[in-house]
């Protein structure tokens, strides 16, 4: 089977809000513009298209057959869609070159969290006969996560202001004298509402020298599941990351580039990766920084790319999750060669 490799990655600005429609196509247009300017590429060369989106976030049915506009489906594409973050999209993309039935690839994702409710709308993850119908907002699950650490000793609000301190360049006494948005949470540990979309082109190693002097290689990807029940897991701990991580190889990585939507979700993921001090941890500022639903975790997979495409890594690791406390997650692994 072929190596794949990272060949090119564009995301739209990260904003509070964006105009025109739910669809994606006015975010997705001009970065598709963008990764085939920096590729050398047209739509005649990708053989697959993979996308991730959200129906329920878009408040329409088939959202992401509208966003195909910003592609155009003449001459017939071959083309396929994943309810959920594209990283995932990114992992079936990975499949059709490993498996030979295509040369290249472009996965893409969007999301306009800022046309609903989005503390609301991410309950419909939940279970939908006992849980959803109570309604509890995304925050208030991830405060009652972190006041599970919290008590247990695990972490302290001083470690949680720390991860925010690094990427807002704040003091941490400053940050701890902040209040409370969902205790223990102040709003400095919590993702902000986000508009986006990003966009990854993926091919053979082979294809991809001829594109990028530096290939960012995945040289390994692993997703794993754990319970939806919230009371059926340790919510201080993440299983799934840690068997995802169990079956690749994360010796010698130099960086990471954690989808943690609260500050407490990344000394959570830190620990199930087994990442040491001596890793960079989320130089694009992560989900923190801006948490566009659905293509943050892409986003992470190609910041990381980015970082070996520059010469600024050689191993790097690329989380992305999905559902309500860290409840799926998917790891990628990527090297310079």
């Amino acid at each position: 089977m072929p190596d794949v490799a990272i060949a090119g990655f564009a995301k739209a600005p990260n904003v509070r809000e964006t105009p025109g429609t739910t669809n994606g196509v006015e975010m997705l247009v001009p970065i598709f513009a963008e990764v085939f300017a920096q590729t050398g590429l047209s739509k005649k060369d990708i053989g697959f298209w993979c996308s991730g989106s959200s129906d329920y976030l878009a408040g329409r049915a088939f959202s992401f057959i509208a966003a195909v506009d910003a592609i155009g489906a003449f001459p017939p594409i071959h083309e396929s869609h994943v309810e959920m973050d594209a990283a995932w999209a990114l992992y079936e993309a990975w499949l059709k070159i490993k498996m030979g039935e295509v040369e290249t690839a472009l996965v893409y994702g969007f999301g306009k969290s800022s046309a609903g409710r989005l503390r609301r709308v991410l309950a419909l993850q939940l279970d939908p006969y006992v849980v959803t119908p109570l309604w509890p907002d995304s925050i208030s699950i991830a405060g009652i996560q972190a006041r599970l650490g919290l008590e247990a000793g695990i972490w302290s609000e001083k470690d949680l202001a720390e991860v925010a301190a690094r990427g807002t360049g704040k003091d941490v006494a400053e940050l701890l004298d902040t209040p409370y948005f969902a205790d223990p949470l102040r709003r400095h540990d919590i993702a902000p509402i986000t508009d986006g979309a990003a966009v990854i082109i993926l091919s053979t190693v082979e294809r991809a020298r001829d594109i990028v002097e530096r290939p960012a290689v995945i040289t390994g990807i692993e997703h794993r599941v754990d319970s939806p029940v919230l009371g059926a897991r340790d919510l201080t701990r993440s299983p799934s990351t840690e068997a995802a991580a169990k079956a690749l190889d994360l010796d010698g990585a130099d960086l990471a580039e954690l989808h943690a939507p609260f500050t407490h979700q990344e000394l959570i993921l830190r620990t199930a990766l087994g990442l040491g001090d001596g890793v960079k941890i989320n130089p694009s500022g992560g989900a923190l920084a801006a948490n566009p639903m659905f293509s943050a975790g892409l986003a992470r997979i190609g910041e990381a790319a980015v970082r070996i495409h520059r010469g600024e890594s050689r191993k790097a690791v690329a989380h992305a999750t999905s559902g309500p406390a860290l409840q799926q997650n998917l790891v990628t692994v990527l090297e310079a060669r």
